[in-house]
């Protein structure tokens, strides 16, 4: 460990170079509950020192683990084989916005609420938002192509990455895509990059599309008589034309704990619960709203709030956030699954949860982005700690992604596989296509040192 330290300290700056308790301790665990000890943190300034590491980890076939933010909910950046713990974290300047070319260039490390603060400032837009977009950064949003509520219009982190500079496993300095929206030049290996969670190479800046910002928003917030109705109120919503920015739901066992949480008169009587958001010029949103009120009345809505304006619309927004910090109010372990489902099964998955309640004993709470089928499927454990406690919510978990698969539906919408769901890649992607990730990875990264462990290796 100390040769380790010792030969990076000749690399990069020295006092970027750690092996202090406390930089250890943050840098070996993120959102989710495993964690392992990297032997040395280096917290790299620039390109060239990212590739310095590279090639010196190359060569001497040292693992290395990216990290941006630190707040992924599968294990994603744990350094369960040791090595180099490679922080981005501080590459966190927005090199560009240029409303000209309709583009961004940030380094890895900006916050996507910081970048979309920037947008904002000159009219335009970023749109995508994960929960976490105070706290989560680019360059894990591109590890994950994470999503977020306005991804049902708006598309998820892949739709707005135009061009990429990436580290490669050797240590080359690599340019993919570039400024121009339209652009087919060779194999899309822009979009590759996307989604590959730290095992393809490292991304060090990336050009993102921007778009005009609506003029305006409003929202509705919708209470049902259950979860079916609600959904049924989904699928019209969208029948009748409407392409809302946002389409969130929430179920029975979410809403009785923000009831808890918030008080009992913090939501309307119901046990669904769901919000719509629309966007666009003044006039238009200001007429869709008055359409999807007259609507959701004739669909049996029990109350419906609305929200004309941007701190209104924030109100209900505020309202969806505190869900999560409800369902922690209860004194459970949230397992916040990301699971996906075609939209017309979002009742059967919503069902399929209420029985896996009742054979388990472990409660189970369904709310999330509705309009894509992306439901977080949170199993509420009273002690994951315990041994016996935990064997039983896994298994519980087991039965959840074998049922979503079963049915047409993905293991992951947002969060991406990392440690928590590489026992059931193999079976999400089939064993053609397992076999074609491993042939790029070999391809990229030979020696195997980029983020190993993870669900590519056995």
């Amino acid at each position: 460990m100390s040769t380790l330290y010792d030969d990076l300290c000749q690399l990069v700056p020295a006092e970027h170079v750690s092996i202090s308790k406390n930089d250890i301790e943050v840098h070996r665990i993120d959102k989710w509950y495993a964690a392992a000890d990297p032997d040395v943190v280096v917290f790299a300034q620039t390109t060239e020192q990212v590739a310095a590491v590279m090639q010196y980890a190359n060569t001497h076939e040292v693992p290395v683990y990216t990290r941006g933010a630190g707040v992924g909910y599968v294990g994603g950046c744990v350094p369960v084989r040791g090595g180099i713990a490679l922080s981005v974290a501080q590459m966190n300047k927005i090199l560009e916005v240029n409303t000209g070319d309709g583009v961004a260039v940030v380094q890895p490390g900006v916050i996507t609420g910081h970048l979309q603060e920037a947008a904002r400032e000159k009219g335009w837009y970023y749109p995508p938002d994960p929960a976490s977009l105070k706290e989560c950064s680019i360059g894990g949003n591109i590890a994950t192509n994470a999503g977020g509520p306005r991804c049902l219009k708006y598309g998820v982190t892949k739709q707005y990455v135009l061009g990429l500079e990436v580290v490669t496993a050797s240590g080359e300095i690599m340019r993919v895509g570039g400024r121009c929206h339209k652009n087919k030049t060779g194999f899309d290996l822009t979009t590759l990059m996307c989604g590959s969670e730290g095992m393809l190479g490292v991304v060090t800046e990336a050009t993102l599309r921007i778009i005009p910002h609506p003029e305006t928003r409003g929202m509705l917030g919708a209470s049902f008589v259950d979860f079916a109705a609600a959904a049924a109120a989904v699928q019209a919503i969208l029948d009748a034309g409407i392409l809302p920015s946002a389409l969130e739901i929430t179920d029975a066992f979410t809403l009785a704990a923000a009831r808890d949480y918030l008080g009992e008169d913090s939501l309307p009587p119901g046990d669904a619960y769901l919000m719509v958001e629309i966007d666009g010029r003044v006039s238009s949103v200001k007429n869709e709203l008055e359409g999807l009120t007259t609507l959701l009345s004739e669909l049996g809505a029990l109350r419906i709030n609305e929200a004309a304006d941007e701190e209104a619309c924030e109100d209900i927004w505020q309202l969806r956030r505190d869900f999560s910090y409800s369902l922690k109010h209860t004194g459970l372990t949230k397992l916040n699954e990301d699971v996906v489902v075609p939209r017309s099964k979002l009742v059967d998955l919503v069902n399929f949860a209420c029985q896996l309640q009742k054979d388990t004993g472990i409660s189970v709470a369904c709310f999330g982005h509705a309009g894509d089928g992306n439901i977080h499927t949170n199993l509420m454990v009273e002690d994951y700690s315990d041994p016996v406690i935990k064997a039983k919510a896994d298994a519980a978990v087991d039965k959840l992604f074998t049922w979503v698969l079963e049915n047409d539906g993905a293991i992951t919408g947002e969060h991406g596989v990392g440690l928590a769901k590489k026992p059931w890649i193999k079976k999400a992607l089939g064993p053609v296509s397992f076999d074609v990730h491993q042939q790029i990875k070999k391809a990229l990264d030979p020696k195997g040192i980029l983020n190993p462990g993870k669900f590519l290796d056995e």
